[in-house]
């Protein structure tokens, strides 16, 4: 009988347990990513086929085009893997773009096997092509692969697949003739088995691409916030917020359309009934305050409770904030309500605000909608906060290479 370090009626949190300790690569070992003594073929970068696409097939439009129309503009290639449960995963293809094939039956299409990943690209102002930390997402998208029950596989070979990708697209559609430009990278898993019924999928495919996306992170007047409606929410303690799986997503939509046919940005999700703030639509939500004794705090959502998504961002944001804003402000991460902002907001204690994500990079917040209630946030530099822009162009100064950091990755191009 295997140990119980939870109570037995805690199934999932024991099962996700179970498969990071078949996981070395989440405690700082290496992993064949199939679990300890598989004789499956684990997920290897080193065996890419690579099948090149005619580079003239497809010209490369600028940023506002390809940004305009209602289809996602991707790059010349993509990278599949399929993966069975008798053989393990095969030997990844790099291939031009195009369609992927599933059945009717396949299990993502009907029970929702399935997880993501969100990272950039960078051309930098020195001519370098980066990636902003790209291990924390590929070992992220490990733990999403794991609570949706998909297969394991060591977040290292993921990332090599992705420079892969880069080495090769990014010279044409990331060209040195436009710094400060990136692209945006989507892995993703599935499972195709095509067989009806609620189980575990005994196939899979994971597949990678590159496209443009808007620039989301400077709206006219900053980001609005209308926070959710009281018989909906985002996440819930014991659930999967913490996870980068679609079923976060589509459900938010409704709420998050009639917020924006009101005028405003995104959702700023409440939790429970105290009301703890969350996240800002997909996003992580910062808060910059003075506290009742006059302490500057920049204060987050914690991650202990698995409600939120631990993103890469976030993470950065921290980490600078501690170790570079030391003397001004203070980092917190706890729960704190949005009846603490409000009241923040009368006694004039707000000084700030932002969003903090891949797609929305940083994000000013202007104004938070809470039934009644508005609370607007000051933007000291007139469309943006001083730590917020502070913040903002220290990891803008990483990405693209006007500062040298660990967590720029450079990608040795091929031409």
């Amino acid at each position: 009988m295997i140990p119980q370090k939870r109570p037995a009626e805690d199934l999932a949190a024991t099962a996700l347990e179970h498969k990071i300790a078949e996981q070395p690569a989440l405690s700082n070992g290496s992993a064949n990513g199939t679990g300890n003594g598989s004789s499956l073929a684990p997920l290897d970068a080193s065996k890419l086929i690579i099948t090149r696409a005619d580079p003239a097939a497809r010209p490369v439009p600028d940023e506002a085009t390809a940004c305009s129309g209602n289809e996602t503009v991707c790059t010349d290639h993509m990278i599949t893997v399929s993966w069975n449960s008798s053989t393990g995963w095969s030997a990844p293809e790099l291939k031009p773009y195009g369609p992927l094939t599933l059945m009717p039956t396949a299990s993502v299409l009907h029970y929702a096997t399935e997880c993501f990943e969100g990272l950039k690209a960078f051309r930098g102002f020195d001519g370098k092509l980066r990636l902003f930390r790209p291990d924390l997402n590929c070992k992220r998208m490990l733990m999403s692969t794991l609570r949706i029950s998909l297969p394991g596989f060591d977040p290292a070979e993921l990332e090599k697949l992705i420079i892969m990708l880069m080495s090769i697209d990014g010279p044409k559609w990331l060209p040195a003739s436009r710094p400060g430009s990136f692209l945006y990278l989507r892995p993703a898993i599935i499972g195709t088995q095509p067989q009806l019924g609620v189980q575990t999928p005994k196939e899979a495919l994971l597949f990678i691409t590159a496209s443009f996306m808007p620039r989301m992170d400077s709206p006219k007047g900053g980001m609005k916030l209308h926070t959710n409606p009281e018989d909906m929410v985002r996440a819930w303690v014991g659930g999967f917020g913490y996870a980068k799986v679609g079923a976060n997503y589509g459900p938010s939509l409704l709420a998050t359309n009639e917020a924006k046919e009101r005028g405003f940005t995104q959702i700023l999700w409440l939790y429970g009934k105290e009301g703890y703030c969350t996240e800002a639509g997909a996003s992580n939500f910062f808060l910059v305050w003075k506290t009742p004794e006059g302490k500057t705090q920049l204060i987050t959502a914690p991650l202990d409770d698995k409600l939120i998504l631990d993103g890469v961002t976030r993470r950065s944001v921290v980490q600078l904030a501690k170790e570079r804003l030391a003397d001004e402000l203070e980092v917190v991460e706890r729960k704190y309500t949005i009846d603490e902002v409000i009241q923040a907001h009368k006694e004039g204690r707000i000084v700030e605000a932002f969003a903090a994500g891949t797609a929305f990079f940083i994000c000013p917040v202007s104004q938070i909608r809470h039934r009644d209630v508005d609370v607007h946030i000051p933007m000291a530099q007139g469309d943006v906060g001083e730590y917020t822009a502070k913040i903002k162009q220290w990891m803008a100064n990483i990405m693209y290479g006007k500062e040298q950091h660990p967590w720029g990755v450079v990608v040795e191009e091929q031409q």
